[in-house]
């Protein structure tokens, strides 16, 4: 298996030259399997650069979507796949409260966008999971979801397959002011024992209380699942809009020596543009 991110940020695209390090793009991540399926995660607009890459192949395209919030959804229709005639795509909707299964697609009609998505050549595949179901197979990997802590819920994702394990938790406040969909203690059993732990990073302690109940967790919290669930690694994600490249490091810092501190052995970095990470390789 084989990760790379290709948007990392939250809310809303973040361009200049404050954000070149880890990039503006919002949320995106493409795994292949070594059989070599393509599974992406969320289309905001870091899809746009996996289209780039897929344009030359005709293989099957598997998407699965958190939630239909704008910065998770807004790339799609700049995704060279949907042009292309005879290609499949099949699409996952998030679980959210209000089920809107196919928004992806009706935020290309009406005034939204010049190109409606009847007229798209590929062959597009909207596929919800039963509500009952909550694992299913995916062409050679395992997918477990649960729900999200957030403002209409959503689903993260646990991908297991090639021997590697990760979640993928994005937009997911641990502890909010609302009612939780998912505790702390049951997300430390999803993402047990995970190589990579994919996870909301995009506030600080300092952001709070001002933002507590928009649905997003601080990172000194996300560090707290990934020792709690004694994954290998964990990659601080959908970082704040406004957060400059010089910060993030900055919060980089801060969360190396709260496992310092700790004595834990877990890899952490902020996600960046570009970077890939090669379970096979590891």
């Amino acid at each position: 298996m084989k990760l790379t991110f290709h948007g990392v940020r939250g809310s809303i695209p973040s361009p200049g030259p404050e954000y070149v390090r880890y990039g503006g793009n919002t949320a995106c991540i493409h795994i292949e399997l070594k059989n070599g399926t393509h599974i992406i995660l969320d289309a905001g607009t870091g899809i746009k650069s996996v289209g780039q890459k897929l344009a030359g192949e005709q293989s099957d395209i598997h998407l699965l979507l958190s939630h239909n919030h704008w910065d998770h959804i807004q790339g799609f229709p700049f995704f060279i796949p949907i042009y292309q005639a005879n290609r499949n795509i099949f699409i996952t909707p998030g679980k959210t409260t209000i089920e809107d299964n196919d928004a992806i697609l009706r935020q290309m009609s009406g005034t939204y966008f010049p190109v409606n998505y009847q007229s798209l050549a590929s062959n597009i595949h909207i596929t919800p999971v039963p509500a009952n179901t909550d694992t299913w197979e995916l062409q050679g990997a395992t997918i477990t979801r649960r729900s999200m802590n957030h403002p209409g819920s959503g689903s993260s994702y646990l991908i297991e397959a090639d021997g590697a394990k990760v979640a993928y938790i994005t937009d997911n406040e641990l502890y909010p002011p609302y009612q939780k969909e998912t505790d702390f203690l049951q997300w430390v059993n999803f993402a047990e024992n995970a190589d990579l732990i994919v996870h909301d990073a995009q506030y600080m302690l300092s952001d709070m209380p001002a933002k507590s109940g928009w649905g997003h967790s601080v990172a000194e919290e996300a560090v707290k699942l990934a020792m709690a669930s004694r994954a290998k690694r964990l990659a601080l994600y959908s970082h704040d809009h406004i957060r400059t490249d010089d910060e993030l490091e900055q919060v980089e810092q801060h969360c190396q020596e709260i496992i310092e501190i700790a004595q834990m052995d877990v890899k952490m970095f902020a996600a960046a543009e570009g970077l890939s990470i090669d379970f096979d390789q590891q």
